[in-house]
């Protein structure tokens, strides 16, 4: 049985929209395009959401890997 790093389930979300939560409960949505070690993530066409509904529209954004909760698939 082969085992999985977090850093493979990111791999296997890249160029596909992905949730990102931050520690202040913000979300934002969009196409993870990359990211590094420290789970520093890029997102290209990203959204911020409060309660489900979009807010704004962003482009694309750089999140520091130290304010995030969750990165889930949309």
């Amino acid at each position: 049985m082969e085992q999985s790093r977090p850093l493979d389930a990111l791999n296997k979300a890249r160029n596909k929209r992905v949730m990102v939560e931050l520690k202040n409960n913000r979300q934002y949505v969009g196409k993870l395009i990359a990211f590094d070690i420290h789970i520093n993530v890029v997102l290209e066409d990203a959204e911020e959401r409060e309660a489900g509904e979009m807010k704004r529209k962003l482009g694309s954004i750089f999140i520091r890997g130290d304010t995030i909760t969750v990165i889930s698939p949309e």
